[in-house]
Parts: C-alpha cells; sequence; structure tokens
C-alpha cells in the first residue's frame, strides 16, 4: 500500500561534528542546526522530520533522531561536516569558526517527496543547501525559514568568512521566516541597531524576522516588535542556541501568533543554553520559564 506521510516540520541542512572550545575547556559534541532546531520541535510535540548528511561512522545521530520521534532522511558520505568553534570570553556572539571537513550539498531532489506544513533551511555554509531547495519547498505550499548562517559563510581553505552572495536577494524573496544572529544582521544589512536591521530585512521580502542576540530574542512581524530577554543561569550550552531558538518559533507558528511563539522559542533558548547538547527537558519546565519571566 502506498500511502504519504504528512510531518509538521521538516529540517534541512547537514550534521556537524563540532569541537567547542571556550574558557572553561574543550568539548566534543553531536551538533548541526537540524540537529539542535528537530530535538527542540519533537521535544515540544511536533512531527518532524529531518534531511541530512553526514559519515556513516556518525551514523548514532541518525539513531538518536529515530529514538527521539524524528524521522531521519539521511545520505551517508565519506565524511561529516567537521567544525570548530571558539569563544573566547562569555559572549555568545563573538567566536570564531573553522571546518576540517564538510559532508557536501543538499539539493532539490532530497526534498521534493517531503509533504510538510513548516520547513526549516539550518545549513552551517554556502554550498550547503541553495536557492533550488528552496524553490522546490516553495512549490509544496510550505512556511519556508532559513538561517542566514548558512549563506553568509564561506569556506576558505578551513576558514569561515563572512561574504556577501549574488542571490541575497533571490533567497530572502521566497523566505516566509528569516533568522539571523545580530553579528550577521550587522554585516547584511549594515545597520547595527538590530531594529533598524530586522526592518531591512524584511524590506527584501521575508514576512517576519528572529534575530538573536547576546541578552536574547527580537521578532519583527506584521510590523510590529517583540522583544524577549534570555534567562539562563549558565551559558554551558551556547552553542545551538540560534538553531534551538528557530526550530522551536517554526513550530510553534504553526498554531500560535508570533508573540506567543517568540515566548516559547524564548523560554525554550534560555534552559538550552544552560546545558551541552540538544535540548529535552519537560515542556512542563518551558511552561514554568513562560509564567515566570514573558506573561507581563
Amino acid at each position: 500500500m502506498n500511502f504519504t506521510v504528512f510531518y509538521d516540520v521538516v529540517f534541512i541542512g547537514n550534521y556537524t561534528k563540532d569541537t567547542i572550545i571556550t574558557p572553561a575547556g574543550t568539548k566534543y559534541v553531536d551538533g548541526g542546526a537540524v540537529n539542535y532546531s528537530a530535538h527542540a520541535a519533537a521535544s515540544l510535540g511536533y512531527k518532524t522530520a529531518v534531511v541530512t548528511r553526514m559519515a556513516k561512522e556518525d551514523s548514532r545521530v541518525a539513531d538518536r533522531f529515530q529514538e527521539a520521534g524524528i524521522e531521519c532522511m539521511v545520505t551517508y558520505t565519506p565524511e561529516s561536516t567537521c567544525m570548530k568553534l571558539e569563544y573566547p570570553t562569555i559572549d555568545p556572539d563573538i567566536r570564531t569558526l573553522s571546518v576540517a571537513s564538510t559532508a557536501g550539498s543538499i539539493v532539490a531532489n532530497d526534498v521534493r517527496s517531503i509533504n510538510a506544513k513548516a520547513a526549516g533551511i539550518g545549513s552551517s555554509l554556502r554550498g550547503e543547501v541553495g536557492l533550488d531547495v528552496i524553490l522546490a519547498l516553495r512549490q509544496k505550499n510550505m512556511l519556508v525559514a532559513a538561517d542566514m548562517q548558512g549563506f553568509v559563510r564561506v569556506l576558505h581553505g578551513q576558514s569561515l568568512v563572512y561574504e556577501p552572495w549574488d542571490e541575497m536577494v533571490s533567497v530572502l524573496n521566497n523566505l516566509d521566516i528569516l533568522k539571523s544572529d545580530a553579528v550577521e544582521a550587522e554585516y547584511l544589512t549594515g545597520e547595527k541597531d538590530i531594529e533598524k536591521a530586522a526592518r531591512a530585512y524584511a524590506s527584501l521580502g521575508p514576512k517576519e524576522i528572529v534575530l538573536t542576540h547576546r541578552d536574547g530574542l527580537l521578532i519583527h512581524a506584521d510590523g510590529n516588535f517583540h522583544h524577549f530577554k534570555f534567562h539562563s543561569e549558565s551559558m554551558s550550552g551556547r552553542s545551538g542556541r540560534g538553531d534551538t531558538c528557530i526550530g522551536t518559533y517554526l513550530a510553534k507558528r504553526l498554531n500560535m501568533s508570533p508573540l506567543e511563539a517568540g515566548k516559547w522559542a524564548a523560554a525554550v533558548t534560555s534552559l538550552k543554553v544552560e546545558r551541552l547538547g540538544v535540548f529535552d527537558r519537560p515542556i512542563t519546565e518551558v511552561e514554568t520559564v513562560i509564567q515566570r519571566y514573558y506573561c507581563n
């Protein structure tokens, strides 16, 4: 019998094998935007899938997706994307990134058979997921979100550096939700003020802007700005902060307003950054944070 599986949300991008260096020491973590985003959405009860690439030796990550109820559509490659993230201070916006190997590109044919209400593109560097994938998703009438990190970062040798890209206008014009951090926003829009940066992004097409910064989260939607501070007891799990944030926001936008989805994104992210690895805490803890900090 043939049947079609429908998901609430699908996340697209490569798994990354991360070395995270902070003033507290060095940690080795299974990372990647799809990893953090998908686990956040699934933890909140959404039917979630991922399209990703990794080396067979890292298949434990695919197994963990399945164990968490996340459908993993994986292509095994000779190498995984191996990334080093160096944070010289406690400021999560200040970091140096390098990549020793990549798992290659996800293309339009990899997503044509997927049926979902929403899709989030979370790639690590330019060339991993391109405009062809976005256009294929648009044809399916999905809510489409993308993180700017996977377009503005370019690999030179092993160093990741910011560069403008020719397809920026076309990419942004085909997004419903744009995710960016403050550093990327200033680079791409020329605006240091996050509200001005969000307006500049919105002028190029995206209906909603999710902009993270060292202290919190800004949502720009329907002409309104919603600011949320993060409330975390530690920054031990700072890597994956933005990925967790957009994963939560995109899932919650399926049944909530931008304001309410923003509250959930801020609360989940606040809890996530306290612990290394993907978000896996009970919904009741998230609800407690929302009641304490975001209901005034």
